[in-house]
Protein backbone atom coordinates (compact mmCIF):
# COMPACT_ATOMS: atom_id res chain seq x y z
CA UNK A 1 0.00 0.00 0.00
CA UNK A 2 1.50 3.43 -1.07
CA UNK A 3 2.46 5.83 1.46
CA UNK A 4 0.81 8.48 0.29
CA UNK A 5 -2.52 6.37 0.18
CA UNK A 6 -2.13 5.60 3.82
CA UNK A 7 -1.37 9.25 4.72
CA UNK A 8 -4.19 10.62 2.22
CA UNK A 9 -6.37 8.32 4.20
CA UNK A 10 -5.97 9.41 7.57
CA UNK A 11 -5.46 13.08 6.86
CA UNK A 12 -9.62 12.75 5.62
CA UNK A 13 -10.47 10.86 8.74
CA UNK A 14 -8.77 13.88 11.01
CA UNK A 15 -10.56 16.47 9.19
CA UNK A 16 -13.84 14.46 9.74
CA UNK A 17 -13.21 13.94 13.21
CA UNK A 18 -11.99 17.50 13.98
CA UNK A 19 -15.51 19.01 12.19
CA UNK A 20 -16.75 18.06 15.92
CA UNK A 21 -14.94 21.02 16.99
CA UNK A 22 -16.63 23.54 14.87
CA UNK A 23 -19.89 22.56 15.55
CA UNK A 24 -18.20 23.56 19.32
CA UNK A 25 -17.45 27.12 17.98
CA UNK A 26 -20.87 27.44 16.04
CA UNK A 27 -22.43 26.58 19.58
CA UNK A 28 -21.34 29.64 20.86
CA UNK A 29 -23.42 31.64 18.24
CA UNK A 30 -26.71 29.67 18.43
CA UNK A 31 -29.30 32.63 17.78
CA UNK A 32 -27.56 32.63 14.34
CA UNK A 33 -27.85 29.04 13.55
CA UNK A 34 -29.36 28.44 10.60
CA UNK A 35 -31.95 25.28 11.46
CA UNK A 36 -33.07 24.65 7.89
CA UNK A 37 -29.80 24.34 6.65
CA UNK A 38 -28.67 22.15 9.22
CA UNK A 39 -31.73 20.10 7.75
CA UNK A 40 -30.62 19.86 4.91
CA UNK A 41 -27.23 19.27 5.31
CA UNK A 42 -27.60 16.55 7.25
CA UNK A 43 -30.53 15.27 4.98
CA UNK A 44 -27.74 15.60 2.54
CA UNK A 45 -24.88 14.02 4.05
CA UNK A 46 -27.37 11.03 4.98
CA UNK A 47 -28.31 10.46 1.06
CA UNK A 48 -24.63 10.46 0.24
CA UNK A 49 -23.84 8.06 2.91
CA UNK A 50 -26.45 5.58 1.46
CA UNK A 51 -26.00 5.76 -1.84
CA UNK A 52 -22.17 5.51 -1.94
CA UNK A 53 -22.36 2.48 0.61
CA UNK A 54 -25.15 0.61 -1.25
CA UNK A 55 -23.88 1.60 -4.76
CA UNK A 56 -19.83 1.86 -4.60
CA UNK A 57 -18.93 0.06 -0.81
CA UNK A 58 -20.69 -2.70 -1.29
CA UNK A 59 -20.20 -3.20 -4.91
CA UNK A 60 -16.66 -3.12 -4.74
CA UNK A 61 -16.63 -5.39 -1.38
CA UNK A 62 -18.83 -7.72 -3.43
CA UNK A 63 -16.61 -7.96 -6.43
CA UNK A 64 -13.42 -8.75 -4.36
CA UNK A 65 -15.36 -11.45 -2.60
CA UNK A 66 -16.42 -13.23 -5.59
CA UNK A 67 -13.01 -12.90 -6.88
CA UNK A 68 -11.54 -14.51 -3.95
CA UNK A 69 -13.93 -16.91 -2.94
CA UNK A 70 -16.25 -18.04 -5.87
CA UNK A 71 -19.82 -16.64 -6.64
CA UNK A 72 -21.77 -18.11 -3.99
CA UNK A 73 -19.42 -17.78 -1.53
CA UNK A 74 -18.73 -14.56 -1.82
CA UNK A 75 -22.05 -13.58 -2.18
CA UNK A 76 -22.59 -14.88 1.44
CA UNK A 77 -20.00 -13.32 2.75
CA UNK A 78 -20.50 -9.80 1.38
CA UNK A 79 -23.54 -10.07 3.04
CA UNK A 80 -22.39 -11.61 6.23
CA UNK A 81 -20.17 -8.69 5.96
CA UNK A 82 -23.09 -6.09 5.68
CA UNK A 83 -24.87 -7.28 8.80
CA UNK A 84 -21.74 -8.02 10.62
CA UNK A 85 -21.07 -3.88 10.55
CA UNK A 86 -24.96 -2.65 10.97
CA UNK A 87 -24.14 -5.93 14.51
CA UNK A 88 -21.35 -3.77 15.57
CA UNK A 89 -22.70 -0.06 15.75
CA UNK A 90 -25.95 -1.61 16.85
CA UNK A 91 -24.22 -2.92 19.57
CA UNK A 92 -22.46 0.09 20.14
CA UNK A 93 -25.79 1.79 20.47
CA UNK A 94 -27.16 -0.56 22.83
CA UNK A 95 -24.57 -0.18 25.15
CA UNK A 96 -24.33 3.29 25.14
CA UNK A 97 -27.38 3.99 28.17
CA UNK A 98 -30.08 6.43 26.03
CA UNK A 99 -30.28 9.28 28.38
CA UNK A 100 -26.69 9.65 26.97
CA UNK A 101 -26.68 8.57 23.48
CA UNK A 102 -26.22 11.87 22.00
CA UNK A 103 -28.09 10.66 18.67
CA UNK A 104 -31.59 9.88 20.42
CA UNK A 105 -34.39 12.45 19.65
CA UNK A 106 -35.59 13.43 23.40
CA UNK A 107 -31.64 14.39 23.53
CA UNK A 108 -31.84 16.77 20.48
CA UNK A 109 -34.91 18.14 21.73
CA UNK A 110 -33.36 18.80 25.05
CA UNK A 111 -30.07 20.34 23.10
CA UNK A 112 -32.68 22.41 21.62
CA UNK A 113 -34.22 23.94 24.29
CA UNK A 114 -30.65 24.58 25.99
CA UNK A 115 -30.35 26.65 22.63
CA UNK A 116 -33.60 28.35 22.48
CA UNK A 117 -34.21 29.44 26.61
CA UNK A 118 -30.81 30.94 26.99
CA UNK A 119 -31.54 33.11 29.94
CA UNK A 120 -33.20 30.49 31.66
CA UNK A 121 -30.26 28.37 31.57
CA UNK A 122 -28.41 31.18 33.17
CA UNK A 123 -30.58 31.29 35.80
CA UNK A 124 -30.27 27.36 36.89
CA UNK A 125 -28.78 26.67 40.92
CA UNK A 126 -26.09 24.38 41.03
CA UNK A 127 -27.65 21.29 40.91
CA UNK A 128 -29.29 21.96 37.51
CA UNK A 129 -25.33 22.92 36.41
CA UNK A 130 -23.86 19.86 37.79
CA UNK A 131 -26.58 18.01 35.62
CA UNK A 132 -25.92 19.79 32.46
CA UNK A 133 -21.81 19.16 33.04
CA UNK A 134 -22.57 15.23 33.62
CA UNK A 135 -24.63 15.39 30.11
CA UNK A 136 -22.55 17.23 28.30
CA UNK A 137 -19.76 14.75 29.75
CA UNK A 138 -21.62 11.72 28.92
CA UNK A 139 -22.73 12.91 25.04
CA UNK A 140 -18.61 13.82 24.81
CA UNK A 141 -18.07 9.78 26.04
CA UNK A 142 -20.96 8.80 23.74
CA UNK A 143 -19.52 10.62 20.73
CA UNK A 144 -16.61 9.40 21.22
CA UNK A 145 -17.36 5.79 21.08
CA UNK A 146 -19.90 6.45 17.92
CA UNK A 147 -16.62 8.11 16.08
CA UNK A 148 -14.64 5.07 16.63
CA UNK A 149 -16.32 2.70 13.72
CA UNK A 150 -16.79 5.91 11.59
CA UNK A 151 -13.24 6.72 11.73
CA UNK A 152 -12.41 3.19 10.54
CA UNK A 153 -15.33 3.51 7.66
CA UNK A 154 -13.98 6.50 6.10
CA UNK A 155 -10.02 5.48 6.31
CA UNK A 156 -10.82 2.39 4.86
CA UNK A 157 -13.10 3.80 2.07
CA UNK A 158 -10.10 6.56 1.24
CA UNK A 159 -7.41 3.83 1.58
CA UNK A 160 -9.47 1.81 -1.23
CA UNK A 161 -10.60 4.91 -3.47
CA UNK A 162 -9.38 8.58 -2.47
CA UNK A 163 -12.25 9.98 -4.07
CA UNK A 164 -14.56 7.79 -2.59
CA UNK A 165 -13.07 8.65 0.37
CA UNK A 166 -13.47 12.83 0.18
CA UNK A 167 -17.35 11.68 -0.16
CA UNK A 168 -17.03 10.20 3.20
CA UNK A 169 -15.23 12.13 4.86
CA UNK A 170 -17.21 15.39 3.85
CA UNK A 171 -20.59 13.53 4.72
CA UNK A 172 -19.18 12.43 7.90
CA UNK A 173 -17.67 15.98 8.67
CA UNK A 174 -21.36 17.46 8.28
CA UNK A 175 -23.15 14.85 10.41
CA UNK A 176 -20.24 15.62 12.85
CA UNK A 177 -20.85 19.35 13.41
CA UNK A 178 -24.41 19.16 15.50
CA UNK A 179 -22.44 16.41 17.76
CA UNK A 180 -19.93 19.68 18.54
CA UNK A 181 -23.29 21.26 19.90
CA UNK A 182 -24.76 18.27 21.69
CA UNK A 183 -21.68 18.25 23.86
CA UNK A 184 -20.25 21.93 24.02
CA UNK A 185 -23.95 23.63 24.63
CA UNK A 186 -24.49 22.15 28.53
CA UNK A 187 -21.31 22.59 29.10
CA UNK A 188 -20.87 26.37 28.24
CA UNK A 189 -24.08 26.50 30.18
CA UNK A 190 -23.26 24.69 33.00
CA UNK A 191 -19.61 26.15 34.01
CA UNK A 192 -19.80 29.88 31.63
CA UNK A 193 -16.33 28.65 29.80
CA UNK A 194 -16.03 28.42 26.57
CA UNK A 195 -12.62 27.22 26.01
CA UNK A 196 -13.97 24.78 28.14
CA UNK A 197 -17.04 23.07 26.61
CA UNK A 198 -14.66 23.38 23.31
CA UNK A 199 -12.08 21.54 24.35
CA UNK A 200 -14.24 18.65 25.37
CA UNK A 201 -15.97 18.48 22.53
CA UNK A 202 -12.96 18.76 20.54
CA UNK A 203 -11.63 15.92 22.21
CA UNK A 204 -14.56 13.62 21.71
CA UNK A 205 -13.67 14.27 17.77
CA UNK A 206 -10.41 12.78 18.10
CA UNK A 207 -11.71 9.04 18.56
CA UNK A 208 -12.22 9.30 14.61
CA UNK A 209 -8.59 9.48 13.75
CA UNK A 210 -7.83 6.92 16.79
CA UNK A 211 -10.24 4.83 15.34
CA UNK A 212 -8.58 4.63 11.89
CA UNK A 213 -5.07 4.26 13.29
CA UNK A 214 -5.76 1.03 16.00
CA UNK A 215 -8.24 -0.47 12.41
CA UNK A 216 -4.83 -0.03 10.60
CA UNK A 217 -2.43 -1.60 13.00
CA UNK A 218 -4.30 -4.46 14.06
CA UNK A 219 -5.66 -5.06 10.15
CA UNK A 220 -2.57 -4.82 7.90
CA UNK A 221 -0.73 -7.79 9.34
CA UNK A 222 -3.80 -9.91 7.99
CA UNK A 223 -4.70 -7.52 5.17
CA UNK A 224 -5.61 -9.46 1.60
CA UNK A 225 -8.73 -9.96 -0.45
CA UNK A 226 -11.00 -11.28 1.80
CA UNK A 227 -10.03 -9.32 4.71
CA UNK A 228 -10.22 -6.02 3.01
CA UNK A 229 -13.93 -6.96 1.60
CA UNK A 230 -15.58 -8.12 4.62
CA UNK A 231 -14.09 -5.25 5.97
CA UNK A 232 -15.71 -2.68 3.28
CA UNK A 233 -19.01 -4.75 3.82
CA UNK A 234 -19.24 -3.73 6.93
CA UNK A 235 -17.98 -0.18 5.60
CA UNK A 236 -21.08 -0.10 4.25
CA UNK A 237 -23.54 -1.52 6.78
CA UNK A 238 -21.95 0.69 9.56
CA UNK A 239 -22.73 3.88 7.22
CA UNK A 240 -26.28 2.70 6.42
CA UNK A 241 -26.89 2.59 10.06
CA UNK A 242 -25.56 5.90 10.94
CA UNK A 243 -27.62 7.27 8.26
CA UNK A 244 -30.86 6.03 9.43
CA UNK A 245 -30.61 6.21 12.97
CA UNK A 246 -28.81 9.18 13.39
CA UNK A 247 -28.26 11.34 10.50
CA UNK A 248 -31.72 11.41 9.40
CA UNK A 249 -34.09 11.80 12.40
CA UNK A 250 -31.83 14.18 13.51
CA UNK A 251 -32.54 16.40 10.35
CA UNK A 252 -36.06 16.06 10.45
CA UNK A 253 -35.71 17.41 14.52
CA UNK A 254 -33.88 20.73 12.93
CA UNK A 255 -35.59 20.96 9.76
CA UNK A 256 -39.57 21.50 8.58
CA UNK A 257 -41.81 20.23 6.05
CA UNK A 258 -39.50 17.58 3.78
CA UNK A 259 -36.46 19.35 4.35
CA UNK A 260 -34.61 16.31 5.27
CA UNK A 261 -35.94 14.24 1.91
CA UNK A 262 -35.01 17.34 -0.32
CA UNK A 263 -31.63 17.47 1.50
CA UNK A 264 -31.47 13.49 1.27
CA UNK A 265 -32.30 13.17 -2.32
CA UNK A 266 -30.02 16.07 -3.44
CA UNK A 267 -27.33 13.94 -1.69
CA UNK A 268 -27.98 11.03 -3.52
CA UNK A 269 -28.03 12.82 -6.49
CA UNK A 270 -25.04 14.32 -6.52
CA UNK A 271 -23.45 11.31 -5.45
CA UNK A 272 -24.77 9.62 -8.31
CA UNK A 273 -23.63 12.12 -10.81
CA UNK A 274 -19.94 12.31 -9.34
CA UNK A 275 -19.73 8.08 -9.68
CA UNK A 276 -21.10 8.71 -13.03
CA UNK A 277 -18.83 11.19 -14.17
CA UNK A 278 -15.62 10.41 -12.86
Amino acid sequence: MPAQNIILAFSLTLIAGLATGIGSAMAFFTRRTNKEFLSVSLGFSAGVMIYVSLVGIFAEAKNVLINALGQSRGEWAVVGGFFLGILVIALIDYFVPEYENPHHIQKAREVKEFKEDINHIEDMDINNNKKLMRMGTFSAIAIAIHNFPEGLATFASALTDPRLGISIAVAIAIHNIPEGISVSIPIFYATGNKMKAFYISFLSGLSEPLGALIGYFILRSIFNDIVFGVMFAAVAGIMVFISIDELLPTSREYGQGHQEIYGFIAGMAVMAISIVLF
